[in-house]
């Protein structure tokens, strides 16, 4: 939908475009898709993955979308060495292609398609403490021009997407999106009570409304284990008529 022009997404857009444009370009990108699970961590390690058109229902012109950046089979094999020295059970994966959570952002971030990414599954039980330690273990990569990017939604309600407001939902969406930008910009908290509220994020209110299923919310989770330190920047927006949020870390 962003890339149709979709009225919805063009605060969105204009805002993935405004990161891309304020930061380094990067020499290669980690991306933690919300889009992809396994039992354990996975990681491609192709050298050219396929794309994965893994929506349905769009029109013909979103099933015809390029994306021909590389893979990074070496920085892939970095990753799977660092998570393993973590004691996080991982395994490379030569086969898998890069799904709709990388590509969608990235060719509107960085058209060119010119820099090799990895992408990085999450772990099927969405174990908030197991993949803010994912992040930690990426935090040891210390590459001076990686990206890394938790591919998400802050809030992610399809139903609510595309119901009618009301004053109650409204409610629980401002709620939430207050409490999750509290804990990512707080500069009073220190990272282990940052660590807790993210570990107990159930416990915000309007969590479950924002978050029936909350694969969307934990890439943010890994991003934050890399990064442990409020946000360098937040930026607030709308997205299909509802309040979200991105986060961004710039390395000390």
């Amino acid at each position: 939908m962003p890339l149709l022009n979709d009225g919805g997404h063009l605060e969105m857009v204009d805002t993935l475009k405004q990161i891309a444009v304020n930061i380094t370009k990067p020499s290669a990108i980690v991306m933690i898709s919300a889009h992809w699970e396994e039992s354990m961590i996975k990681i491609t390690s192709g050298s050219q993955p396929d794309l994965i058109y893994d929506y349905y229902g769009f029109p013909q012109e979103s099933y015809e979308i390029t994306y021909p950046c590389s893979g990074h089979p070496v920085l892939a094999d970095r990753i799977h060495q660092q998570l393993k020295k973590a004691g996080i059970e991982s395994a490379q994966d030569t086969q898998r292609g890069f799904d709709h959570g990388l590509f969608i952002p990235l060719k509107i971030m960085f058209p060119n398609a010119d820099i090799p990414c990895v992408q990085v599954s999450l772990r099927n039980d969405l174990n908030p403490e197991a993949h803010i330690n994912v992040g930690k273990a990426l935090h040891a990569l210390e590459d001076e021009n990686l990206l890394i990017i938790g591919s998400g939604f802050s809030f992610h309600n399809m139903k609510a997407f595309f119901s009618q407001d009301s004053l109650e939902s409204n409610r629980l969406n401002t709620e939430f999106e207050t409490w999750l930008m509290d804990t990512m910009t707080d500069s009073n908290l220190d990272e282990t009570q940052r660590e807790h509220r993210l570990i107990h994020w159930e416990q915000a209110p309007g969590s479950r409304f924002c978050h029936p299923r909350e694969e969307h919310l934990i890439p943010l989770l890994v991003c934050y284990g890399a990064a442990q330190a409020p946000c360098s920047t937040h930026y607030a927006l709308s997205i299909l008529n509802k309040k979200c949020s991105m986060y961004y870390w710039r390395k000390p």
